[in-house]
Protein backbone atom coordinates (compact mmCIF):
# COMPACT_ATOMS: atom_id res chain seq x y z
CA UNK A 1 0.00 0.00 0.00
CA UNK A 2 2.82 2.39 0.74
CA UNK A 3 4.11 1.69 -2.78
CA UNK A 4 0.76 2.96 -4.14
CA UNK A 5 0.65 5.90 -1.74
CA UNK A 6 -2.30 4.51 0.23
CA UNK A 7 -2.85 5.09 3.94
CA UNK A 8 -2.14 1.88 5.89
CA UNK A 9 -4.28 2.82 8.90
CA UNK A 10 -7.24 3.87 6.78
CA UNK A 11 -7.30 0.63 4.75
CA UNK A 12 -6.26 -1.88 7.42
CA UNK A 13 -9.87 -2.94 8.13
CA UNK A 14 -10.39 -3.77 4.45
CA UNK A 15 -7.16 -5.77 4.28
CA UNK A 16 -7.92 -7.63 7.52
CA UNK A 17 -11.34 -8.55 6.13
CA UNK A 18 -9.77 -9.82 2.90
CA UNK A 19 -7.28 -11.91 4.93
CA UNK A 20 -10.15 -13.30 7.04
CA UNK A 21 -12.04 -14.27 3.87
CA UNK A 22 -8.95 -15.94 2.40
CA UNK A 23 -8.59 -13.59 -0.57
CA UNK A 24 -5.09 -12.43 0.34
CA UNK A 25 -2.25 -13.73 2.49
CA UNK A 26 -0.56 -11.57 5.13
CA UNK A 27 3.18 -12.10 5.52
CA UNK A 28 5.19 -10.45 8.29
CA UNK A 29 8.92 -10.10 7.59
CA UNK A 30 11.82 -8.72 9.56
CA UNK A 31 13.44 -5.73 7.88
CA UNK A 32 16.45 -4.74 9.91
CA UNK A 33 15.25 -3.89 13.41
CA UNK A 34 11.67 -3.42 12.21
CA UNK A 35 8.97 -5.64 10.79
CA UNK A 36 7.10 -5.07 7.56
CA UNK A 37 3.83 -6.60 6.44
CA UNK A 38 3.42 -7.82 2.90
CA UNK A 39 0.18 -8.90 1.28
CA UNK A 40 -0.19 -11.14 -1.73
CA UNK A 41 -3.10 -12.76 -3.51
CA UNK A 42 -3.98 -16.16 -2.08
CA UNK A 43 -4.88 -19.18 -4.17
CA UNK A 44 -8.57 -18.44 -3.50
CA UNK A 45 -8.04 -14.81 -4.52
CA UNK A 46 -6.41 -15.87 -7.79
CA UNK A 47 -9.26 -18.32 -8.44
CA UNK A 48 -11.84 -15.56 -7.99
CA UNK A 49 -9.80 -13.29 -10.25
CA UNK A 50 -9.75 -15.90 -12.99
CA UNK A 51 -13.41 -16.89 -12.65
CA UNK A 52 -15.01 -13.47 -12.23
CA UNK A 53 -12.76 -10.53 -12.94
CA UNK A 54 -10.96 -11.81 -16.04
CA UNK A 55 -14.18 -12.49 -18.01
CA UNK A 56 -15.50 -9.09 -16.88
CA UNK A 57 -12.33 -7.41 -18.17
CA UNK A 58 -12.85 -9.13 -21.54
CA UNK A 59 -16.39 -7.76 -21.76
CA UNK A 60 -15.53 -4.30 -20.46
CA UNK A 61 -11.86 -3.53 -21.15
CA UNK A 62 -10.31 -0.59 -19.35
CA UNK A 63 -8.80 0.98 -22.44
CA UNK A 64 -10.72 3.03 -25.00
CA UNK A 65 -9.70 1.06 -28.07
CA UNK A 66 -12.56 0.23 -30.42
CA UNK A 67 -12.75 -3.16 -32.07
Amino acid sequence: MSYCGENNVKHREILDDMVKKGLIDKIKEKWGSKSIIKYKASERGRLILNEILSPYEELFPRNNQKE
